[in-house]
C-alpha cells in the first residue's frame, strides 16, 4: 500500500512527446511508496497559448481540471511539467484575490471552482514531502561515470510569489534531490537561463542560440549529461541539438536527461522501464552502473591504498624540516 497519495496531472505533452517524463516518474513515485492518482476526464490546462488570448479563458481551462480534483476529496495536485503548473498556480493565485475574476471563470465552467486545492512540481512534491533521507535510502546503484548539470528553466520556481517553491534565482531542489540519489551534481551558473522556450519554429536561429550557451555552460561546468523537469527545455536542448549545432557550427554531443530517468537508473531500474530509448542523444556511455556496495568497496580500497603514500609524504616533510 503506498505511504502518500496524491491526484496526478500529466499534461499533454507527457502523453506523447515526454512520454518517457511520465514513465519514469510513475517508477520512481512507486518506489518511493507514492501513488499518482489522474483525475477522471481531465483535459488541458491551456499551457503557455491561452493566456496571450483570454485570461478569463486561460484561468477556466486550468480551474476545470482543479474543479476535478476537489471532486476527488484532494486537496493537492501534483504535475511534472512547468507550464502546466502555472497555469494551475496563476488560476489559483488570481482566483482567490479577485471575487469578481472568479466569478467570470466560473461562468465558463460546468461546476464552480472553490479554490480550495493547491499545485504543486513533482520535483516539489519529492524534494519536500518525501525528503532526501527518503530519496536516499532507496539508491542501490551508482552511475560512477556520470556529472550532472541541473537545469529548472524559466518558470519552475518564477515569479516567486506564484511558484512558493525554491529560491527563484539559484533554486537548489533538484541538486539535492539528485545528490542524495548518490549522482555527481556540478555546480550550474546557467541553471535558470532560457532555452527559447516554445519559439522554436516562429524563431528557430534565436531558440538554438539561448540553447546552445545552456549545453556551453555544462560543459564549462565540467558536466557530461544535462538534467531536466520540463518537457519543452528537454525538447529544445535535445531533440534540437543537431539544429543548435548547425546554427553555431558546434558539435555538442550531451545526452538530455529528466532528473526522474537519473533517479530511476540509480533505484536500479532498466533503461527501458524508464523510456531511455526515447532520447536523442544517447546517455548509454555515461550511465555505466555498479551496485553500491561495490562502489563503497572501490572507495575504500582506494581510501586504503592512499594511506601508505600520505604517511610517506608526511614522514617526508618532517624529515626535510628537521
Amino acid at each position: 500500500m503506498a505511504e502518500k497519495e496524491y491526484a496526478y496531472f500529466s499534461g499533454c505533452s507527457l502523453e506523447g512527446t515526454a512520454k518517457e517524463y511520465d514513465e519514469s516518474l510513475r517508477v520512481v513515485m512507486k518506489a518511493l511508496g507514492v501513488d499518482l492518482v489522474e483525475p477522471d476526464d481531465w483535459s488541458c490546462c491551456g499551457s503557455t497559448p491561452a493566456h496571450t488570448v483570454d485570461h478569463v479563458f486561460a484561468a477556466a481551462l486550468a480551474a476545470r481540471n482543479l474543479c476535478l480534483v476537489e471532486k476527488m476529496n484532494k486537496d493537492v495536485l501534483t504535475t511534472p511539467c512547468p507550464s502546466c503548473l502555472m497555469a494551475f498556480k496563476k488560476a489559483q493565485y488570481n482566483m482567490s484575490r479577485d471575487d469578481a475574476f472568479k466569478g467570470e471563470v466560473n461562468e465558463l465552467l460546468d461546476e464552480a471552482y472553490n479554490c480550495g486545492v493547491e499545485s504543486k512540481s513533482s520535483l516539489q512534491i519529492i524534494y519536500e514531502d518525501i525528503g532526501l533521507d527518503a530519496i536516499a535510502a532507496r539508491v542501490t546503484h551508482i552511475m560512477p561515470d556520470l556529472k550532472v548539470a541541473p537545469y529548472y528553466g524559466c518558470i519552475l520556481s518564477r515569479p516567486p510569489e506564484i511558484a512558493q517553491f525554491d529560491d527563484p534565482e539559484n533554486p537548489v531542489s533538484m541538486d539535492k534531490v539528485l545528490t542524495a540519489a548518490g549522482i555527481d551534481v556540478r555546480d550550474f551558473a546557467f541553471k535558470m537561463e532560457c532555452c527559447g522556450a516554445a519559439f522554436g519554429v516562429p524563431k528557430q536561429e534565436m531558440v538554438n542560440r539561448l540553447s546552445a550557451k545552456v549545453l556551453e555552460m555544462a560543459l564549462d561546468a565540467g558536466a557530461n549529461c544535462i538534467a531536466v523537469a520540463c518537457p519543452l527545455c528537454q525538447q529544445n536542448l535535445d531533440l534540437r541539438q543537431e539544429q543548435v549545432n548547425k546554427t553555431m557550427g558546434s558539435h555538442y554531443n550531451i545526452p538530455i536527461i529528466y532528473f526522474t530517468q537519473l533517479m530511476g537508473l540509480a533505484y536500479g531500474f532498466s533503461p527501458k522501464e524508464l523510456g531511455m530509448d526515447k532520447v536523442v542523444v544517447s546517455a548509454d556511455k555515461i550511465t555505466r552502473r555498479i551496485t553500491k556496495e561495490e562502489y563503497t568497496k572501490i572507495k575504500e580500497e582506494e581510501a586504503a591504498a592512499k594511506k601508505p603514500q600520505k604517511a610517506k609524504k608526511e614522514a617526508a616533510a618532517e624529515e626535510t624540516n628537521n
